[in-house]
């Protein structure tokens, strides 16, 4: 049992209930996480904010951006994101086989070339921050991408960070009920 009260669907209202009905209409469910913001309503607009932002994100796809959630949250044993990305990557074609080999080695994704080699550092940043140099900069840069592409991705993993350890304090249930 959660050791906090969140804010109900019903009993929702201004940015809660728009955030809430936004995730209704596009995902069929509130997310977690989400439900644990809407305690702090200038949290919740922010991340709403964010959320809004990398999904009309320029350069970064809906693609990169999930299987930057779920290895992330990988990486933080984040099992409600883990299984809520898993059932997005299902639903975009990757297999449970597919998904395990990604887990070990996060080239070995089904992105194009410059998204897989995106995602490779990212999660090598997440789990070692100083391993990272000029070159992975420079080769990022070959592949397309700009500083600020690099600095968005980036923050799109570590957030994972976060509502990893919100979830846990405050015993959120961390059961995803999609797929």
């Amino acid at each position: 049992m959660a050791l906090i009260t969140t804010v109900s669907p019903e009993k929702a209202e201004g940015i809660i209930k728009e955030g809430y009905e936004m995730y209704m209409s596009k995902v069929g469910t509130i997310p977690q996480p989400m439900q644990l913001m809407s305690l702090s309503p200038d949290l919740f607009e922010l991340q709403l904010k964010r959320t809004k932002y990398f999904g009309n994100h320029p350069k970064l796809s809906f693609a990169l951006l999930v299987h930057i959630r779920y290895l992330a949250a990988n990486t933080q044993a984040y099992s409600y994101c883990m299984d809520f990305n898993r059932h997005l990557l299902n639903k975009m074609g990757n297999d449970e086989d597919t998904i395990r080999i990604m887990e070990n080695d996060s080239s070995k994704s089904m992105l194009e070339e410059n998204e897989s080699a995106m995602l490779d550092f990212v999660i090598r940043s997440m789990k070692t921050p100083t391993s990272i140099t000029a070159s992975d900069i420079t080769t990022l840069k070959d592949y397309g991408w700009e500083e600020r592409d690099m600095v968005d991705a980036l923050a799109q993993g570590v957030g994972m960070i976060d509502h990893a350890i919100m979830m846990q304090v405050f015993q959120i249930n961390q059961t995803c009920m999609l797929g």
